[in-house]
């Protein structure tokens, strides 16, 4: 077991906001933060020892950026595996590739949840018009069809409530770049944000209850207002998961809580989660510090809650607001450094505190 202490140099993949959390959070236990991105001025380059920007495709400088780095994690999935498996040639990769590989691809990461026996939304794979035709006739209307890779936050997806829905679409289907699954009646959203460190032990944080729009978390309560059970089976099917991935690092699973009280698998992510900003300040530690703890192999630090917490997204516009989250006491303002204000875009997030 390879354990790096304070002076190293993590090297993270990814510049976006996780990866501006994860290096704020590295630096106050003393690490050197190395960003690879193909961005200038990414908000995790703001807060980086070192900046390396090139194409995720681009071999050669991926290996001179490994060759630098003590050890090197991603701050989220879009990006080639193969990409991870040149830095693996050179240096300390946590998590490593293979995760990368499942979680993805949508129908990977579904047919490898369903493989551990662990409940999804029913789904199938869409390769052609007819495909699509004969899946929405089983599964029934309304469905989701989604891109297998590459979608997120609501990006990829089309809900089909009815055959003329299908026949609107102008799709040049391809084998293996869609899925299509049912719709789930669910009671809630909740997910679930662990840490593995490389001896196998598993932190949880408590679930966390999600609240979308427009395809966009929007708001994450913590802890999440479901029954003790679910509280604990989730935690356990999220472990389950984890353990069988060989996870080392962070990772959130995301559950529909259905009407009948029943756990269903939505998607995991193999990195630091939205749903779990509000760790930052609500937690003794972060999922961003146990993150670099789990990822420099470094003992994992107490995960329990000081405070109940309501994180929201600053999506857009909203962020121009921030002169009013920050004039409230119990309001812990979060700006990600984004240069331009767009639609659909996650500019920051606050999280108000409550007691426990």
């Amino acid at each position: 077991m390879t354990i790096f202490s304070p002076g190293a140099t993590i090297g993270i993949i990814g510049g976006g906001q996780l990866g501006r959390m994860t290096a704020l959070a590295a630096a106050n236990l003393g690490f050197k933060i190395h960003t690879y991105c193909p961005e200038h001025d990414c908000p995790a380059a703001q807060v980086s020892n070192e900046v390396t920007v090139a194409s995720y495709l681009d071999h050669q400088k991926i290996a001179e950026f490994a060759a630098v780095v003590d050890v090197a994690t991603f701050e989220f999935e879009n990006i080639p595996h193969e990409t991870v498996q040149i830095i693996a040639n050179h240096t300390v990769v946590r998590p490593g590739w293979k995760i990368l590989h499942i979680a993805q691809n949508r129908l990977r990461e579904k047919d490898f949840i369903k493989h551990l026996g662990i409940g999804t939304a029913p789904y199938q794979a869409i390769d052609s018009n007819e495909a699509l035709q004969d899946a929405a006739a089983s599964l029934g209307f309304p469905c989701i069809l989604k891109t297998t890779e590459l979608g997120y936050d609501g990006k990829g997806q089309y809900i089909l409530r009815s055959a003329t829905d299908i026949d609107a679409l102008a799709i040049n289907f391809q084998p293996g770049a869609y899925i299509l699954e049912g719709f789930v009646d669910y009671d809630k959203e909740i997910s679930v944000v662990l840490a593995r460190s490389v001896n196998g032990e598993i932190s949880c944080f408590a679930p966390t209850e999600n609240h979308h729009k427009n395809g966009i978390l929007d708001i994450s309560i913590a802890p999440a207002a479901i029954a003790p059970a679910i509280a604990t089976m989730a935690q356990a099917m999220a472990s389950t998961l984890a353990e069988n991935l060989e996870l080392v690092g962070m990772m959130a699973v995301e559950f529909f809580v259905t009407k009948n009280q029943q756990l269903l698998v939505n998607e995991i992510a193999p990195r630091p989660h939205n749903s779990g900003h509000w760790t930052i300040d609500a937690c003794i530690t972060s999922q961003f510090e146990q993150f670099v703890r789990s990822v420099c192999g470094l003992p994992f630090g107490s995960n329990a809650l000081h405070s109940r917490a309501i994180m929201q997204n600053l999506i857009g516009d909203q962020v121009l607001s921030w002169p009013d989250f920050i004039s409230e006491p119990a309001t812990k303002l979060h700006i990600y450094g984004k240069a331009d204000v767009k639609a659909g875009r996650k500019m920051g997030h606050v999280t108000r505190l409550l007691p426990l």
